[in-house]
């Protein structure tokens, strides 16, 4: 039977491993090469690893961190960050990486998804949905770390992903980035209502229940979280840590009788 994956996201600043609030304030929390070591003793479904700044300041991917990075890491690795063209992509598939993630570039061009997906597989792009909510209360794209509205609600844009040829969409509240209060669970709904294509949800978890809750509703669905894999307690120790086999197998406690949507 498929299951959800729990995957750590590690966000990287100047080759060092941060974390953010709001997409604010990047704390300085370790190294991601370490991080990553500790990562593969637990065992993890999958790892995210998204350089904030590349896209901001217009880099290119550091290639020579993400290549450290391919070669330590034993669990499938996912990177995002200033890929902007297919040989990008192939270059970074080539360095053993199996998911490139897009946003900005993505949005600015879909067509970009579309020859990317041709060449290294629609499997390996994955576009990531940062969102905000206006006064309103509605879901908003953004982009180049939050810095930049779209102006596109996150169904439209969700939906102008998957049909471009993205094989995943990562929904990531900005809202709820590092407050470990729990996932936008209508975000993530309207996500999974407009695709068909895997979903991963970011952005909130701050507990094993929060991603137990997610994946009660949602079922068949990637549960992504940043603080909760490197702080532990109330006053945010950094320690890497993931949930251990017995752990996870109570999250996924009741899935087969989910049938993987929305109820």
């Amino acid at each position: 039977m498929l299951r959800p994956r729990v995957i750590p996201c590690l966000l990287v600043q100047n080759g060092g491993l941060v974390k953010t609030v709001g997409f604010a304030k990047p704390k300085y929390v370790g190294d991601p090469i370490n991080a990553v070591r500790i990562f593969n003793e637990k065992a993890v479904d999958e790892i995210f690893i998204a350089d904030i700044d590349a896209s901001v300041l217009n880099k290119e991917p550091d290639y020579d961190l993400i290549k450290k990075l391919a070669i330590e890491c034993r669990m499938p690795l996912c990177y995002g960050g200033g890929v902007r063209s297919v040989e990008q992509a192939e270059r970074l598939v080539s360095m053993g990486v199996e998911k490139v993630a897009l946003s900005s570039a993505a949005l600015a061009d879909p067509t970009l998804v579309t020859r990317m997906a041709n060449v290294v597989g629609g499997q390996s792009v994955v576009t990531v949905l940062d969102v905000r909510r206006d006064k309103s209360g509605a879901p908003v794209v953004w982009t180049h770390n939050g810095q930049r509205r779209t102006d596109q609600l996150v169904s439209d844009a969700a939906k102008l992903m998957a049909e471009s040829g993205a094989g995943e969409i990562i929904v990531n509240s900005i809202d709820n980035d590092g407050a470990m209060q729990g996932y936008d669970l209508p975000l993530v709904a309207e996500v999974l209502a407009a695709v068909s294509v895997p979903v991963t949800a970011l952005g909130g978890a701050g507990s094993l229940a929060h991603i137990k809750t997610l994946i009660e509703r949602f079922g068949l669905i990637g549960a992504a979280a940043g603080s909760l894999f490197v702080f532990k307690g109330v006053y945010r120790a950094v320690l890497i840590n993931y949930p251990s086999r017995v752990e996870k197998d109570a999250l996924m406690a009741g899935l087969a009788s989910n049938e993987g949507g929305p109820p």
